[in-house]
């Protein structure tokens, strides 16, 4: 049903407004704060390494890497970017259902998402709901969510694809003589290529 306040978990008619107005606050406080951190989004360097590089919390727990450009961490980025996660809250399935897609199909178990959920409240991305097994992303959840998924997307992927169409016929010149003059200096110098 459209716009149902069960939705919301207020029941209806009109007693219950004043309940479904606040969650509906709530809900649309969430949804800008989301829209405000994607905005702006920049990953300061103390942050980015602990996030990147395994490092230990204040109360000297292990809290393991989210390597930029890992395949899996990648699709949990782009999985926690999408505004439902950002207002509705993070939970297993609901984890599993978005990297399932986002993997292309790859098998993505109840033991991988919870893995994944633990290690991005161990970093600090995520808080748990008292009683609840129901997340949220925090600021630095959602900073880092649009920023490596922003970087990967619109930075290196066309980068990495330049040299093949839509872009334009001049860079893909400039490379192929690139790659013809490096190919001639290795073998003037006669250095063998490496195995690939």
């Amino acid at each position: 049903m459209v716009n149902d306040p069960g939705d919301v978990g207020c029941l209806r008619r009109l007693p219950h407004l004043d309940e479904l107005q606040a969650r509906a606050r709530a809900v649309n406080r969430r949804l800008l704060d989301t829209e405000r951190v994607g905005q702006g989004c920049v990953l300061a360097s103390p942050a980015f390494e602990r996030i990147a590089r395994p490092t230990f919390t204040e109360d000297g727990r292990r809290a393991p890497a989210l390597r930029f450009g890992d395949p899996r961490v990648q699709a949990l980025a782009g999985a926690l970017c999408t505004t439902t996660l950002a207002v509705t809250g993070i939970t297993n399935r609901s984890l599993r259902a978005l990297m399932t897609g986002l993997l292309g199909g790859a098998k993505y178990s109840m033991n991988q998402a919870g893995y994944d959920l633990a290690r991005l409240r161990v970093n600090g991305l995520i808080t748990r709901l008292e009683h609840r097994n129901l997340y949220r992303l925090t600021d630095d959840g959602l900073a880092f969510a649009i920023f490596y998924t922003k970087v990967h997307d619109r930075v290196l992927r066309p980068l990495l694809a330049v040299d093949q169409p839509p872009s334009p016929s001049s860079i893909r010149k400039a490379l192929h003589d690139i790659d013809i003059h490096v190919t001639q200096r290795i073998n003037n110098v006669r250095l063998l290529p490496t195995a690939a």
